[in-house]
């Protein structure tokens, strides 16, 4: 078990031209994953945007997010320690997946190579690393995105719907993957989905926007 870390959301209120999107309060454990579910338009992507520092101006937010006892809220997202899985890899075309999962990696990491190889069976994909990301299938690639994500050692992880471009069957692997490692990990999660297995799945409190 790495270290532990904690996310508390206090008193979030966005609002769009005086209507108000979301409101909510919540503690998010090492380990545990928030899911947050509703409808397209209630507000779910915008609650993660707000989170990881890149809401639009065009809204009104009010409320802090804390991260293991320290406020973020002000912070700008590259310092926020905040990690993030979106619906697509959106890995780097020009890199090879060793490339890309270098680029996770903090600058002063030792033996970076030894990293990236035991990374890559730990996934199994072992031998994959000169590879062009292109060539590798979708659940590889998002394979390849999670460790990435996990090698830059975020302290909180932010789930935008990342199963929702696979397959009935990837998206079982990936799920249990996915929470395995996160809880491996002790961080604190928040999921946004539309999918009831993906909430069971997070196996964590589940908040409804309407």
């Amino acid at each position: 078990m790495k270290n532990r870390h904690q996310l508390m959301l206090k008193d979030i209120h966005i609002a769009l031209e005086d209507v108000t999107l979301l409101a909510l309060d919540a503690e998010v454990n090492p380990g545990e994953v928030l899911t947050v579910m509703g409808p397209s338009g209630a507000g779910k992507s915008t609650l993660l945007a707000f989170v990881a520092g890149f809401l639009a101006p065009a809204f009104a937010a009010s409320g802090r997010v804390l991260l293991d006892g320290r406020d973020i809220t002000g912070l700008p997202a590259e310092r926020r320690g905040i990690g993030l899985l979106f619906q697509d890899p959106l890995l780097f075309p020009h890199l090879s997946v060793t490339g890309n999962l270098r680029f996770g990696l903090p600058r002063a990491t030792p033996d970076k190579a030894a990293r990236i190889a035991s990374a890559l069976a730990a996934i199994g994909l072992a031998g994959f690393g000169e590879r062009d990301p292109a060539t590798l299938s979708g659940g590889q690639q998002s394979r390849v995105a999670l460790m990435r994500l996990l090698l830059s050692e975020p302290r909180a992880v932010l789930l935008d719907e990342p199963f929702s471009r696979l397959d009935s069957h990837l998206r079982q692997e990936m799920r249990q993957l996915v929470f395995d490692r996160l809880r491996e990990a002790g961080l604190p999660s928040l999921l946004v989905t539309h999918d009831h297995q993906d909430a069971a799945a997070a196996g964590g409190p589940i908040i409804t926007l309407e």
